[in-house]
């Protein structure tokens, strides 16, 4: 198969450059309407792989790996057949997608040509039919500002059209995975508000329920309040349930029990 024109090949293949870029950057527009959307993470980054699809021409699919130590797994895809490929590099713990997240370099790779390097890998890609690899490292800081909880991965397109992934194709998902890095980053800071503002919320409701609890547990034993929180936390450690759960549990029990006469 011929190679294609890249950018230092200028001449005949200069429109077809030209078309691949633009095309990149149609896809790199569309992420503008994903960090506005108030979506779930997990939404967003299928949003993020099927836009990688449209970045690069010879992407017939695409897939994105988190490293979550000591595994790494998959956290969106475009096509289920990539899942047992990632798989074999996570069983294996080498492969393109790993190499690109670990050193956080593109890794361009031709299943002609990388059998010793991943012989795991490549045996099963090229089962699956896949002719060549491109791993570009997603790295998304923090939602908190921290360097903690920071998410390391790559995002990999697979192509069963093409011998080898070219330079041109590494600069435009290079690009493309910058700004959805943007977009996730965006979605995280969402999605940590929410999650923060549930735990609030949980957190003041079991703190309502504690107090109503102690309360009733005062009036019917006719003892303190620091007697009566005694009792709840007796109880929680009794049975192994959360303080909050067995508050709640005690005024569903006092709700039903009838009045003394």
């Amino acid at each position: 198969m011929a190679a294609r024109n890249t950018l230092d090949q200028p001449g005949s293949g200069a429109p077809e450059v030209v078309a691949r870029i633009s095309t990149a950057f149609d896809a790199v527009a569309s992420l503008k309407a994903i960090s506005a959307a108030e979506e779930s993470l997990d939404k967003v980054l299928s949003w993020v792989a099927d836009g990688a699809v449209a970045a690069v021409a010879d992407a017939d699919a695409v897939s994105i790996t988190v490293l979550e130590p000591p595994v790494a797994r998959t956290v969106a895809y475009t096509d289920e057949k990539l899942l047992p490929l990632d798989e074999k590099q996570y069983t294996s713990r080498r492969g393109p997608c790993l190499e690109a997240a670990d050193t956080r370099q593109a890794v361009r790779a031709a299943m002609a040509s990388h059998q010793q390097r991943w012989p795991e890998f490549v045996a099963a890609a090229r089962d699956g039919g896949v002719r060549a690899t491109l791993s570009i490292p997603l790295i998304i800081a923090s939602p908190t500002g921290g360097p903690d909880h920071e998410l390391v991965g790559s995002l990999n397109a697979y192509s069963t059209t093409t011998g080898e992934f070219d330079l041109v194709d590494e600069a435009l998902l290079a690009l493309y995975t910058d700004a959805a890095g943007q977009a996730i980053s965006s979605a995280r800071r969402w999605q940590y508000m929410r999650d923060t503002v549930a735990r609030l919320e949980e957190a003041m409701t079991a703190r309502a329920d504690i107090e109503q609890a102690k309360g009733a547990l005062r009036v019917v034993n006719a003892c303190t309040a620091d007697k009566a929180f005694a009792l709840l936390v007796e109880r929680s450690q009794r049975e192994n349930v959360k303080l909050r759960h067995i508050a709640r549990r005690v005024l569903e029990e006092l709700t039903r029990t009838p009045p003394q006469e």
